[in-house]
């Protein structure tokens, strides 16, 4: 409900990315898509699972997001694995590149949405974790879950 009520109708996450990835800082960025992507996206048919964004000719695009076909599109449909270009100002792109030359990070969609209308998706500055973070992360997550229910059972 508060997704509703702040003009946000979520499209898809990725779950993946908090996983395998220490995410930072967030941007949301606006998307340049053709009409039967977007009528594609409405039915929710995307997923971002191995997407990830990257600098091409100095703009930003979002790679290997798969956006499947409109099932009543023509022949004109789009490719699902098209590049998509981001939009963002100018000094966040270049304020970002500096970030992901600089520390070596990477650009990773965690979801996308729509915002009055209008297709968005929320990048975060990745830095990839290693296995054993991974492990820790389940432990805790382990033990925080086995704390609620017997809090719940008393």
């Amino acid at each position: 409900m508060a997704e509703k009520a702040s003009g946000r109708k979520m499209i898809c996450q990725n779950k993946r990315a908090r996983f395998d990835y220490e995410i930072s800082d967030l941007y949301e960025a606006g998307l340049v898509l053709q009409g039967t992507e977007v009528k594609s996206l409405r039915q929710g048919r995307v997923s971002l699972q191995d997407a990830y964004a990257d600098l091409q000719h100095g703009e930003l695009y979002l790679l290997n997001a798969h956006i499947d076909h409109y099932d009543q599109g023509n022949r004109n449909n789009h490719e699902p694995d098209r590049p998509r270009k981001l939009l963002l100002h100018k000094q966040e792109i270049k304020r970002l590149v500096g970030k992901i030359q600089e520390r070596g990070l990477t650009l990773v969609p965690t979801r996308m949405y729509f915002t009055n209308g209008r297709a968005k998706v929320e990048i975060g500055l990745g830095k990839g974790k290693k296995h054993y973070d991974k492990r820790q992360d389940m432990k805790t997550r382990t033990a925080q879950r086995e704390i609620e229910r017997e809090l719940r059972s008393h």
